[in-house]
C-alpha cells in the first residue's frame, strides 16, 4: 500500500515542508526509487507543554525492531537482496558504512563507491536492498529499525550476504590513540 503523498502534501501547506520532504523520501522508498542519500528527512514533530512526538516512518513497514549496541562493536557486514530498513538512532552514535553491489553480487571496487556517514542520536538512515553495510558502534548506541521484510531470524538471514568490508578490530585504531 503506497502513500497518497499528492492528497497529504495539499492539505499540509508550505508550513509543513519537513513532513512534505519525509513523505516524498518514503515515498520514493516505497515505489522502489531508492534516494541516494541515505539520511532520512524525519517529519515535523509535535510539540506542545506535555512534552514532544516524533513520527518515525509515515508509510508501510513489516517489521520493527530495538537493538541495542555495545562501545566498539560492529553489525551487519552484509547485504540484503530484498529487504530494506530505516533506521532511527535513539541514544549514542553509529558509523554507518555502505558500499554499492555489481550486478555480479560483488561489492563495488569503484572509486567513491564507499560511503561512510556518522548518524548522532535523533537522526535516521536508509539502507536499500543490494547496498552492503555495515555499523560500527563508537559509544554505548540504542536504534530502531523498520524493514519491508519480517525480521524473523531465519527468513532474515535467507536474505542476506555476508560480506565482511569493514574490519571490526581495524575501525577502532584511530578511536583508541
Amino acid at each position: 500500500m503506497s502513500v497518497d503523498i499528492t492528497k497529504i502534501l495539499g492539505a499540509l501547506g508550505s508550513e509543513r515542508t519537513q513532513t512534505a520532504a519525509h513523505l516524498r523520501y518514503v515515498e520514493r522508498v516505497l515505489a522502489r526509487d531508492y534516494p541516494s542519500d541515505p539520511i532520512v528527512p524525519l517529519d515535523q514533530p509535535f510539540i506542545d507543554a506535555r512534552g514532544v512526538i516524533q513520527n518515525l516512518v509515515l508509510g508501510s513497514f513489516t517489521s520493527s525492531a530495538i537493538i541495542s549496541s555495545k562501545v566498539q562493536t560492529v553489525r551487519a557486514n552484509h547485504w540484503h537482496r530484498t529487504d530494506w530498513h530505516f533506521s532511527y538512532v535513539v541514544s549514542g552514535e553509529v558509523w554507518y558504512y555502505e558500499r554499492e553491489i555489481t550486478e555480479e553480487d560483488k561489492m563495488s571496487d569503484r572509486e567513491g563507491t564507499l560511503k561512510k556517514l556518522v548518524v548522532p542520536a535523533g537522526q535516521m538512515f536508509f539502507t536499500p536492498p543490494r547496498v552492503a553495510h555495515a555499523m560500527a558502534f563508537p559509544v554505548d548506541t540504542a536504534f530502531i529499525t523498520f524493514s519491508k521484510n519480517v525480521r524473523e531470524h531465519d527468513t532474515h538471514e535467507e536474505d542476506v550476504v555476508r560480506v565482511p568490508f569493514i574490519d571490526p578490530v581495524a575501525v577502532w585504531k584511530d578511536l583508541n590513540r
